[in-house]
């Protein structure tokens, strides 16, 4: 009889260790995922910065066309 409680007792040892071990698996591929996903954020924060830095020119390129051609027209009203 303490045989077959020693089997059990093993079984159990054994599906626990399998059990870790599944876990420490997924501990390991959820951190992998975890840094490309900050990888991925770094390089889309970098991306949002860089159009946000090309949008902000676009607007005070505008803004300085926008003011010349408002110049150009108060001097064509002057000479009208």
């Amino acid at each position: 009889m303490e045989n077959a409680n020693n089997d059990v007792v093993l079984q159990m040892f054994d599906e626990i260790e399998r059990k870790v071990e599944k876990l420490l698996e997924r501990c390991k591929s959820l951190e992998s995922e975890n840094s490309q996903l900050i990888e991925e954020i770094e390089r889309l924060e970098q991306e949002l910065k860089t159009k946000t830095e090309a949008e902000k020119s676009f607007v005070e390129e505008r803004t300085r066309v926008r003011s010349k051609i408002d110049g150009l027209f108060a001097r064509l009203e002057n000479i009208i």
